[in-house]
């Protein structure tokens, strides 16, 4: 195994989740076509596929945390762009903190606060 290389969301409508995306990380997407939009988020791929037939619930069987400076101050700004509360943020360790949110279209989107982590 090399790492983490990618993170997809599924959304119903690309478009508007492009839209948000781009507010919620603060980057546009490097590729933009019909069936997939992918954003460069510290060299690690963030992409969304188009969904047609979502499920009526999504699970959160696996979470990704994007890392974050100031976990709280993203935290409030992801919930102000439109997100909805999953898990405040908690410490879970040191001075790693964690927290999650969902998206408009129900997709968890974790964020961390981890000064230990060092990219190889």
């Amino acid at each position: 195994m090399l790492g983490l290389r990618t993170t997809i969301y599924k959304v119903p409508d690309l478009e508007k989740a492009k839209e948000w995306y781009s507010k919620a990380f603060k980057t546009q997407p490097y590729f933009d076509e019909p069936f997939y939009v992918g954003f460069n988020i510290g060299g690690y791929e963030l992409g969304l596929l188009p969904d047609e037939n979502p499920p009526h619930l999504k699970t959160a069987n696996v979470l990704s945390y994007w890392g974050v400076d100031d976990i709280h101050s993203e935290y409030a700004r992801l919930l102000s762009l439109g997100a909805s509360l999953y898990e405040k943020p908690q410490n879970v360790g040191g001075e790693i903190v964690v927290a999650a949110v969902k998206d408009p279209w129900e997709n968890v989107i974790g964020i961390i606060y981890n000064p230990e982590f060092k990219l190889p």
